[in-house]
């Protein structure tokens, strides 16, 4: 601990980001790049505490509380003050094989979870964990290392998102032959294509894509494992497989309502996707994507995804935008009922809401209220969205929205986005293989031994534990890499 009073001689202070005004005009990264002194102050502020709790990487009520990765927070923190940042990275690269990733998409489990964040705003743990990998990168301290022993046994990996990767990452440093397997035609996964250009660009992912190629492992793209690469080959030709798909399968919690097949409304990674694809492909010029330009768009659901439909819309030159939520609008300070270390669930502008006050005036959700039904025009595509108030009242032990009479309301919308999280892993694959699942259909397998029902093959990520966080497919990944050699090898040293 470098500086005992830091935490009381430095107010929390984050990097100044480039205006919302300015940034809807492109696709570029919004993040900022603070200077060296402003970063020392922060990791001042780390109190380098007698139990931290940032790194903890527990569960409570259902969220991650402290770093799911057990990042070595407080060690790198306290380099940082010292300037010495290339031992900082050292200490970062330990427990995250992609800080590049967490430090700009992670809603940072650990901030929530800082001893500091109790009495005052909690140490910016994402922002000097984005600044030393940047660093180290620019200078030139990350280049190939290709294990110096091969053990000739052959690891297939099916799906190149977050937890694909740190399994593949981890798996060749332990000198398997690893090859990574992807659909669509660039690899990342949700990385790639779930991710805005804006919140993560995707020079970042390639950039660690093709180190992780010269280091030894194979990708293959544009190949969808059980459908163009036969599930008996992947068996024959590999000693072990880590299944990484990922929980595609998106909630449509509208199915049955009235307007639903109506033209103009898609779920979120439809859009998000093909926005991607087509600006990596063409800078949109080849018109392969949905466009929000000069359209009133309602995005339904919150969270991160649907912060970067919001954000997407914007950029495409939208009329308006709306999201409506059907929970309350969360409290300024924490409630009673979710205290430290928990992660504070409070009201809070993203960067898309942001960009939607600063470009219409006013934060573009709405919240408790419900979408009753979808119209559309002559032709059949949606022009309107239909919605009530509800409160939420005890039914049975359960609380439930009620609709509020008289509260109904009727908005403009030609294009309609469901952010409204997935079901589970998509089921050809895991039904070709024989995998069993558990109760929300995911592939079953234990945690911490990530071990399917059929004897070499694992899985790990969104596809074992359902959706979540890029910070616990990394976990998983990593962890099934180290149960997948044990397997292999009869004992491991991955950590």
């Amino acid at each position: 601990m470098g500086k005992p009073t830091g935490f009381l001689d430095y107010p929390r202070e984050l990097p100044l980001v480039r205006s919302p005004a300015e940034r809807i005009a492109d696709w570029e990264e919004f993040h900022g790049h603070p200077q060296d002194a402003l970063l020392q102050q922060q990791g001042a502020r780390c109190m380098d505490c007698g139990v931290p709790f940032c790194h903890t990487g527990a569960v409570l009520e259902n969220m991650a509380s402290g770093c799911p990765i057990n990042n070595l927070i407080p060690e790198w923190n306290d380099l940082v003050y010292r300037g010495l940042w290339r031992e900082a990275y050292e200490r970062l690269a330990k427990t995250n094989n992609f800080p590049e990733f967490t430090g700009r998409v992670c809603p940072a489990p650990c901030e929530g979870s800082c001893v500091l964040g109790i009495t005052e705003p909690p140490v910016t743990i994402k922002t000097i964990e984005c600044a030393i990998i940047d660093r180290a990168f620019e200078e030139g301290w990350i280049v190939p290392e290709p294990p110096a022993v091969r053990t000739g046994k052959k690891v297939a990996i099916v799906g190149s998102g977050p937890a694909g990767l740190a399994c593949a990452d981890q798996l060749n440093r332990a000198g398997h032959w690893v090859t990574v397997f992807e659909r669509a035609d660039r690899v990342g996964g949700l990385l790639m294509y779930g991710i805005p250009n804006m919140k993560l660009d995707k020079h970042v992912v390639q950039r660690r894509v093709d180190l992780m190629r010269a280091e030894g492992v194979a990708f293959v793209t544009n190949c969808e494992v059980g459908k163009n690469y036969p599930v008996d080959k992947l068996r024959a030709d590999f000693d072990a497989i880590v299944l990484c798909g990922g929980a595609t399968k998106p909630n449509d919690f509208f199915a049955k309502t009235e307007g639903r097949n109506l033209r103009g409304i898609h779920f979120a990674m439809e859009f998000l996707h093909a926005n991607t694809k087509s600006l990596l492909d063409s800078r949109h010029q080849d018109g392969q994507f949905i466009s929000a330009k000069d359209k009133d768009v309602v995005v339904i659901g919150g969270g991160d995804t649907g912060t970067d439909c919001v954000g997407t819309a914007l950029r495409h030159g939208c009329k308006s935008v709306l999201q409506l939520e059907i929970v309350p609008r969360p409290p300024l300070t924490r409630a009673p009922d979710n205290p430290w270390p928990q992660w504070p669930k409070v009201y809070k502008l993203d960067y898309g809401q942001e960009e939607a006050q600063a470009r219409f005036g006013a934060d573009p959700r709405q919240y408790a209220i419900q979408t009753t039904r979808f119209v559309g025009d002559a032709s059949g595509h949606v022009q309107e969205i239909h919605t009530v108030r509800v409160e939420w009242v005890k039914d049975n032990g359960r609380t439930m929205p009620r609709p509020i009479p008289g509260t109904e309301q009727v908005f403009a919308a030609q294009l309609v986005l469901f952010a409204l999280g997935f079901s589970g892993p998509e089921s050809h694959l895991l039904d070709q293989l024989g995998i069993e699942r558990d109760l929300r259909s995911n592939a079953k397998a234990e945690y911490g031994r990530f071990m399917t029902n059929v004897e070499g093959i694992f899985a790990a990520g969104d596809m074992r534990r359902g959706q979540s966080l890029v910070v616990w497919a990394i976990n998983e990944g990593r962890a099934a890499a180290r149960e997948c050699d044990r397997w292999l090898m009869g004992s491991t040293d991955l950590p």
